[in-house]
């Protein structure tokens, strides 16, 4: 499933974190890029172990925390704690790619299985041109490039790129999800539901029929949930 969420962060997280990534060290990409993403990776990235990736991480779960449309597509068990990258002048583009099965957390050894990616777009498209993330997916190729503070969700599987910045900067925070449904078309059928039951109820109150399409939706997770 491919799903925009829109307005992820406040203007003023968006805000914070800008001016805290901002003045942080950046690194060559490459440096933390597996054997395969290596030779595709041309970007730069926010040290992990700074204390501006430290506190923006904190930002951007408090807010991921606070979003029932994150909780009910990406149903999270682990979050791979979020990280920044930034494209621009001779680090300006990600070639074709898969992300890695499962992600170390740097410092705890955690493993983290990638089901769910993500990336918060932190720049305003205006201030740059190209840098559309590509996924390959079965009903074309979206060219995605959104507002900032706006979040895209795709599964991991899927091969994927970020195409040439040729002017201006693409700053955004990407992270994994390993989520209590493995399934991607298990979380997207849960996902539908959830949606209509919100329809239904916002529409007629809390009928007989939301009820047991509530419970119908609830035994599906039961069934399907690995915590």
């Amino acid at each position: 499933m491919l799903l925009h969420i829109p307005q992820v962060l406040t203007p003023e997280e968006l805000r914070t974190v800008r001016a805290t990534i901002d003045a942080g060290t950046w690194i060559d990409g490459k440096r933390t890029a597996g054997t395969q993403a290596v030779q595709a990776k041309n970007n730069e990235q926010l040290s992990q172990t700074s204390e501006e990736a430290r506190a923006t991480q904190a930002v951007i779960t408090r807010a991921l925390n606070r979003n029932a449309t994150f909780f009910s597509a990406a149903l999270p068990k682990r979050l791979y704690p979020p990280q920044f990258n930034r494209y621009g002048g001779d680090s300006n583009h990600y070639g074709n790619h898969v992300d890695g099965a499962v992600m170390y957390v740097k410092g705890t050894g955690e493993r983290v299985r990638s089901d769910v990616s993500c990336t918060l777009f932190l720049a305003d498209p205006a201030d740059y041109d190209g840098g559309e993330l590509v996924i390959e997916d079965t009903y074309g190729n979206p060219r995605i490039k959104l507002a900032a503070g706006d979040m895209v969700l795709y599964p991991s599987t899927s091969v994927h790129r970020v195409e040439p910045v040729t002017r201006g900067q693409r700053l955004a925070s990407f992270f994994w999800v390993e989520s209590m449904v493995r399934s991607d078309e298990q979380r997207r059928l849960l996902y539908e539901m959830d949606m209509a039951l919100l329809q239904l109820r916002n529409e007629h109150g809390e009928t007989d029929s939301a009820v047991r399409l509530s419970g119908t939706y609830h035994n599906l997770l039961r069934m399907w949930a690995d915590t």
